[in-house]
């Protein structure tokens, strides 16, 4: 019988002389711990890292999307309503959501390739320059298909304008995130997005009375895209070293 178990863990240690002769390099020694803790490319399918294929036209297209993120909560009247400290924190805690809905909404498509895989030598010395590439999170053939499978859900029910607007509402209106001062004025804004988005689907599709269960079992797996898969994916090879979710204060925030 063929053994289909993942063998990346049993290649943690594939080159030990390299890593005694790096070992040696200075008085601080690289213990085995270190060692094991650093990142290694999982030959694993789901592992793979992974970039985006065209990244300037779909980096372009991502920014746009963003502007247009960040230019909806700036626009809501109940939000700016709401202490700048609960706008802070549902601004940080709901960007992804609402960006991923923008990507469908605006249907925004890509493709990935794989990325070259770094040699040993190199990862072990960019941990020892302290190197913040290894310390970010990559794109996985994991992450892109989950979120590749979210968009293709939203472009099978083919919302319309309103239905995207009072989603929006419900997924920005979050009363469950911790810290929130004005969580009871939230959970109302959220009962009302909903309630507005259940009428105009009964409005829209008056024969689909499963519509609006899906559109919110649907919406349920924007909680499972990382910040740190669309940061890396879609923005990081246009902002650098930048922290997005600066850039994001910034935009909503300033004058």
């Amino acid at each position: 019988m063929m053994d289909n178990r993942c063998r990346c863990s049993s290649d943690r240690l594939l080159n030990p002389i390299l890593f005694n002769i790096l070992s040696q390099l200075d008085n601080t020694r690289l213990s085995l711990h270190d060692y094991n803790s650093i990142p290694h490319r999982c030959n694993c399918e789901l592992r793979r890292t992974v970039c985006l294929k065209r990244p300037l036209e779909i980096c372009k297209e991502a920014s746009s999307v963003l502007v247009k993120t960040v230019h909806f909560m700036k626009n809501l009247p109940a939000f700016k309503q709401l202490p700048p400290n609960d706008q802070y924190i549902l601004l940080k805690n709901c960007w992804v959501p609402l960006f991923i809905l923008g990507l469908a909404q605006e249907h925004v498509d890509f493709e990935v390739a794989d990325v070259p895989a770094d040699s040993m030598l190199k990862k072990i010395l960019l941990r020892r320059e302290g190197g913040t590439e290894m310390d970010r999170e990559q794109p996985t053939i994991a992450g892109v298909s989950k979120l590749k499978s979210c968009l293709r859900k939203f472009w099978s029910l083919d919302l319309s304008p309103k239905e995207y607007a009072y989603l929006k509402g419900t997924t920005i209106f979050n009363p469950d995130i911790p810290d929130l001062k004005a969580s009871l004025f939230i959970e109302g804004l959220q009962q009302e997005a909903q309630h507005a988005l259940s009428e105009v689907v009964q409005l829209l599709h008056p024969r689909r009375q499963d519509r609006f269960a899906r559109i919110l079992l649907t919406a349920s797996m924007l909680q499972s895209i990382t910040p740190s898969l669309i940061v890396e994916l879609l923005f990081r090879p246009v902002i650098g070293q930048a922290d997005l979710l600066e850039l994001l204060v910034d935009m909503l925030f300033g004058r």
